[in-house]
């Protein structure tokens, strides 16, 4: 297909729930700040646009973290300076060694209350954890109070990245076309209506990033 309005209309409709969640969860939520560093477990669309949004708002190093090594290489080539295996039982240790104590910012888009623990831990005294998916609601996650309180910590819950669509699309639009938000980098499949039985299948398999459909 030729580019042109096409293509800016597939590029477009990239600014949707992952790019909204995941950025706004960096952006908004979190409220990342330059020269911070961040790791985002759980690299699906969400997760890696959550890797945009904080390297965007002047993260100094972002963290990724995940079990398939094709999602660590795709958040690697969006930008992340490092990448850790979330099944490595010394993930924590691994992330607070290199990060001299933990990160500023951690977010959780994993789905998973393991992951949240994982962030929740890897933070440094005084940071911030976010979490942006929607795990089972039967699961629940333990904090020590005293914990959360001798350390100043903060643990947020971002809905759909806090955002206001009427105010943070054009933004986002803005970053896109300034070459500071690259979503069109997270699209990894283009496919007619008729093969969404196989957008699905690459969606639970982890193969796909986001997906466009071409009518």
């Amino acid at each position: 297909m030729r580019t042109g309005r096409r293509g800016q209309y597939r590029r477009a409709a990239i600014f949707g729930c992952a790019v909204l969640t995941g950025v706004g969860a960096a952006i908004n939520s979190a409220q990342v700040r330059l020269g911070q560093t961040v790791a985002v477990i759980g690299l699906g669309g969400v997760g890696l646009s959550a890797v945009l949004g904080a390297l965007a708002a002047g993260a100094r190093e972002v963290i990724a973290v995940d079990t398939l090594p094709a999602k660590l290489d795709a958040a690697l080539a969006l930008g992340a300076t490092r990448a850790f295996r979330a099944d490595d039982p010394d993930l924590v240790a691994q992330v607070k060694a290199a990060t001299r104590g933990g990160v500023d910012v951690a977010i959780e888009a994993a789905s998973s209350v393991r992951a949240l623990d994982a962030a929740y831990k890897m933070t440094r005294r005084g940071g911030t954890t976010v979490t942006c998916s929607l795990p089972p609601p039967s699961h629940t996650f333990n904090v020590p109070a005293v914990n959360l309180v001798a350390e100043e910590r903060t643990l947020k819950g971002s809905y759909l990245g806090s955002s206001v669509p009427a105010r943070d699309i054009p933004h986002y639009i803005a970053l896109f076309k300034a070459g500071r938000l690259p979503v069109d980098k997270l699209i990894t499949h283009r496919l007619t209506l008729d093969q969404i039985n196989e957008g699905f299948d690459r969606l639970a398999s982890g193969e796909a990033v986001r997906q466009v459909i071409l009518f």
